[in-house]
């Protein structure tokens, strides 16, 4: 599986403490070999999201992605719960 990762992806990512970035990593990863892992918790998305996807990237931690094609996935938004869906 192919990533792409927004230009706003990019930024909230840099701004988490290292530990919740490897937690990220981590998930990504998972994702990349089993996309249905229960630890993901992924879903589809509602409102301003709707057409996308979130991720559990443990914790309160979400990443909130785009299936563009099978093969394709860009990375849109990462952070909390209530930091992504005011």
């Amino acid at each position: 599986m192919n990533f792409r990762y927004h230009k706003n992806f990019k930024k909230q990512f840099l701004k988490l403490p290292k530990t919740k970035q490897t937690l990220c990593k981590q998930r990504i990863a998972l994702f990349a070999t089993n996309q249905d892992h229960p630890l993901l918790n992924r879903h589809s998305l509602k409102g301003a999201y709707k057409n996308y996807s979130s991720l559990s990237a443990g914790g309160d931690l979400r990443i909130i992605y785009y299936q563009v094609s099978s093969e394709e996935v860009e990375l849109v938004a990462v952070g909390s719960h209530s930091q992504l869906y005011k």
